[in-house]
């Protein structure tokens, strides 16, 4: 990994991050334009600094728990406004205690349909059982 020493400290290039969380160069370009991540420029180069790169690994962690990059966004702005306040996590665990029911609903209406396809699957099975009986 190509890592520069400036006096804000360590900086990586777009494709450092791309190559080290596994994921394109425009998708980290996307987050960018949804305001996520604010690269330094110098000229047309992206350079990124430590806390970009740990708000792309709380971006990619977010999407895997479900969070919307919106979502995301608000905690970033919670968190840039009052860095010393318990806004921030009390907003986070809101949006943990919404995901959670948004998650056992759904868990739930799987369940539901598994049931429902068991059944059916039962139904065709005996059926099955029935017309080769009859063809016998």
């Amino acid at each position: 990994m190509t890592q520069k020493h400036e006096k804000s400290g360590v900086t990586y290039s777009i494709s450092d991050l791309a190559r080290e969380f596994d994921i394109t160069t425009r998708s980290i370009r996307f987050y960018e334009d949804q305001g996520l991540l604010s690269p330094a420029r110098r000229g047309q180069t992206r350079i990124y600094s430590l806390q970009d790169k740990v708000r792309l690994k709380l971006i990619l962690r977010g999407k895997r728990l479900g969070f919307s990059l919106a979502e995301t966004g608000r905690l970033f702005d919670l968190y840039d406004a009052d860095k010393s306040s318990g806004t921030q996590l009390q907003t986070m665990l809101e949006l943990i205690e919404t995901k959670k029911a948004d998650l056992q609903q759904q868990m739930d209406d799987i369940k539901v349909v598994m049931m429902e396809l068991s059944s059916a699957e039962q139904q065709c099975k005996q059926a099955l059982e029935e017309l080769t009986a009859e063809s016998t």
